[in-house]
């Protein structure tokens, strides 16, 4: 059975933070709502008191999902998953959505070559991921607060580049990196990413790595 590329599709990737524990129930109310499946990573809750009021966040311990569907199939869970999950309440955590020009792997996706990302417009929000050395994350965290940022969540993951080359034992070992995900208003991205980049000189080779990403839809703010 051959799959056809649909032109004029529009797709979206919807990111989940909830406390841990949650990820599962929250996977399942995705799935119900036309979602085909996602990623759970196990991240920590990085704010201050004053972030609390912003992101909602409490527990420490939290679990990111990370789901891709058509841009009306996200949305759909994403409605579904903030009422079910009461994401208009205080503590329970956060969603939104990012435009993605292509998506493979899913139910009925193709390549499109022709495909191109899709602008947002009037975007209140973006995304700024920034990946570090472990044990970097809080200073990471620290120098958006510093710019007004409300804080984040990290991800412990694993990466190498071209200049970390090390072996062990005839093996080559890929050193430890943290993700973290800040979620910031429009007007406050700027000053956030050069006060990363300042406190982690980012532009020098093997510092790390910034991007920012812009968010079409939130959940779980205040």
């Amino acid at each position: 059975m051959s799959n056809t590329v649909i032109q004029g599709v529009d797709y979206d990737v919807l990111f989940l933070v909830v406390n841990s524990g949650t990820g599962s129930k929250a996977l399942q109310i995705a799935k119900k709502s036309g979602v085909s499946g996602g990623t759970v990573f196990r991240g920590l809750g990085t704010a201050s008191n004053s972030a609390l009021k912003f992101f909602g966040l409490e527990d420490v311990r939290k679990e990111v999902l990370i789901m891709a569907a058509r841009k009306e199939v996200a949305e759909t869970a994403l409605n579904d998953l903030t009422e079910k999950l009461q994401l208009k309440k205080r503590n329970r955590g956060i969603a939104f959505t990012i435009p993605i020009a292509n998506l493979l792997g899913n139910r009925n996706c193709v390549y499109d070559k022709d495909a191109h990302g899709r602008k947002v417009e009037d975007s209140m929000h973006q995304a700024i991921f920034t990946i570090v050395d472990r044990g970097q994350a809080e200073e990471v965290i620290d120098a958006a607060v510093a710019a007004g940022s409300q804080g984040g969540t990290v991800i412990n993951a694993r990466g190498s580049g071209s200049h970390e080359t090390s072996r062990l034992f005839s093996m080559n070992i890929e050193p430890e990196k943290e993700v973290v995900m800040i979620l910031t208003e429009q007007q406050t991205t700027d000053a956030v990413v050069a006060s990363i980049s300042n406190a982690l000189k980012i532009e020098q080779p093997g510092n790390g790595v910034l991007f920012t990403m812009d968010v079409t839809n939130t959940r779980g703010l205040f």
